[in-house]
């Protein structure tokens, strides 16, 4: 059996495997984490870090996510937590030199955004 983990009034929005580290990810995370929808916009839209652009999608899902299914308005949404979990490393090889082979392993992530009222 598996449990609503969310609460009434909390939203939320997944993005699985996404192409970065997840350690990239979090740094912008911990950011916008306790800010309001219009604060963490604006605040991801001017930070220098290429993570920004799929966190950006994340939230703006969680926020239509509010707005289409629950009928809130989207100023009063908060970030209630904002996470990026490891997801599945890719394996790549490289040839190097005397026919040796260089593993190369490719990290993703998968994003969760949780909003509140």
């Amino acid at each position: 059996m598996e449990k609503n983990l969310l609460q009434k009034n909390e939203i939320r929005a997944v993005s699985k495997y996404i192409r970065m580290s997840p350690s990239k990810i979090r740094r912008v995370l911990r950011q916008i984490q306790g800010k309001t929808y219009p604060e963490a916009l604006l605040l991801l839209e001017f930070m220098p870090y290429a993570s920004c652009a799929p966190i950006i999608k994340v939230l703006r899902s969680a926020t239509a996510n509010a707005r289409n299914n629950f009928g809130l308005d989207e100023t009063k949404l908060v970030v209630k937590s904002a996470f990026a979990d490891k997801g599945p490393t890719m394996k790549r090889f490289r040839p190097r030199a005397q026919g040796r082979a260089y593993r190369i392993l490719k990290a993703t992530s998968h994003i969760t955004i949780v909003m509140e009222n």
